[in-house]
């Protein structure tokens, strides 16, 4: 089953976290410091509450999350024979998972994710620019701020955060 995700950044994570357990009738499906993500059944949705003291409301990403690696592959060649620019991350670690995933940048700057989880882990991403940090710096460090006139990176070659796509696109 594919559901669509909603990433929001939120400026306190436990406010957050009651408000939409409230609103969706579920608890977090993970809790981590400066993450939770809910598996919304009715309507089919991943809510993901990426903690950004500051930027609370904003849209930090928007995915699909799909079946599988195979359907993952399967975006990333309909998106590229489409004329879009795709940037691949396989087996890579985001959001206390590995992942396979592929990202697009929509026409106003958004972020869209396909992505697959393989297996749950116990950090927000694997970056070496991670090293050291809490994992609450590193979900903001990877996530950026979503904050106003942050643009996206236009070639594979302005991206360098291995997690959620370049900061600077959130």
């Amino acid at each position: 089953m594919s559901r669509v995700q909603l990433a929001l950044n939120v400026d306190d994570l436990e406010q957050a976290v009651e408000f939409y357990s409230t609103l969706f009738g579920t608890e977090p499906a993970k809790r981590k410091p400066g993450y939770a993500n809910f598996a919304v059944a009715e309507p089919p949705l991943k809510l993901v509450l990426i903690e950004n003291p500051g930027h609370g409301g904003s849209v930090n990403h928007l995915g699909v999350e799909v079946e599988s690696s195979e359907k993952v592959h399967a975006e990333i060649a309909r998106l590229s024979d489409a004329g879009l620019f795709t940037e691949e991350q396989i087996a890579t670690t985001c959001c206390f998972a590995t992942q396979d995933k592929v990202w697009v940048t929509g026409p106003s700057k958004e972020r869209w994710e396909f992505y697959t989880v393989l297996a749950d882990t116990e950090h927000f991403g694997t970056e070496p620019r991670f090293a050291g940090k809490d994992d609450q710096e590193a979900v903001q460090a990877c996530c950026g701020t979503g904050g106003p006139g942050e643009a996206a990176p236009e070639t594979e070659a302005e991206s360098t955060v291995a997690c959620c796509g370049p900061a600077a696109a959130h």
